[in-house]
């Protein structure tokens, strides 16, 4: 009984730490933290706002707005990170960020997140492919085709905008294809761009 009342009353305080480190950061005039909150907190995790660990801490926090966090979704975020402080919240970040890229179950749920984060607008389901770009250089890393296939993003004209399944074919197709392309088969019904982007590949080897 002593050591229930015990764990009650460490996990009430450290939602009390969750709840403060919230008021830190959370904008004067709304119960949410906004750029301005982010930018701090970033700036005190020692991370670039522009860091994968910021999208990851959007992804576990379950953020549905870019550069806002609500009270709600920081404080179960928090909780899911098992992180009251910015010490254990940058330490729990790091311990996601080798979990991610050794775990391709989770790493497939932070990038369809990446997709859904930037559809800033009711029933969009598109991104520009400057978007694509710029969240593919943040959430893939070492990986043999991302490069190619920015460069042939940026060279492109066609396709001013990409849609979730062209988004998920390159997640699928950069597991499937060989870094040369050599093994790539059209019949198994890749995305027109990835058709195309194999095309560049042949001309730019």
């Amino acid at each position: 009984m002593r050591r229930a009342k015990k764990v009650l009353k460490t996990s009430a305080k450290a939602d009390e730490r969750r709840e403060s480190l919230f008021d830190k950061y959370k904008d004067p005039s709304e119960d949410s933290v906004g750029p301005e909150g982010v930018e701090r907190l970033c700036r005190d995790l020692q991370v670039d706002p522009a860091d994968r660990k910021v999208l990851l801490m959007a992804w576990k926090m379950g953020a549905q707005q870019m550069g806002f966090f609500s009270r709600s979704e920081f404080e179960q975020g928090l909780r899911v990170l098992n992180a009251n402080d910015v010490h254990t919240l940058k330490s729990s970040l790091e311990q996601v960020a080798i979990t991610v890229d050794n775990d391709p179950d989770v790493f497939q749920g932070f990038y369809q997140f990446a997709f859904k984060f930037c559809l800033t607008e009711p029933r969009q389901k598109i991104i520009d492919t400057e978007t694509c770009i710029q969240m593919l250089s943040i959430v893939m890393t070492n990986q043999a085709h991302l490069q190619p296939f920015i460069d042939f993003l940026q060279h492109q004209t066609e396709y001013k905008v990409i849609n979730n399944d062209q988004w998920m074919g390159f997640y699928r197709f950069s597991l499937e294809v060989a870094p040369d392309c050599s093994d790539y088969d059209e019949a198994q019904a890749w995305p027109l761009l990835l058709d195309n982007y194999v095309e560049y590949r042949q001309k730019h080897p």
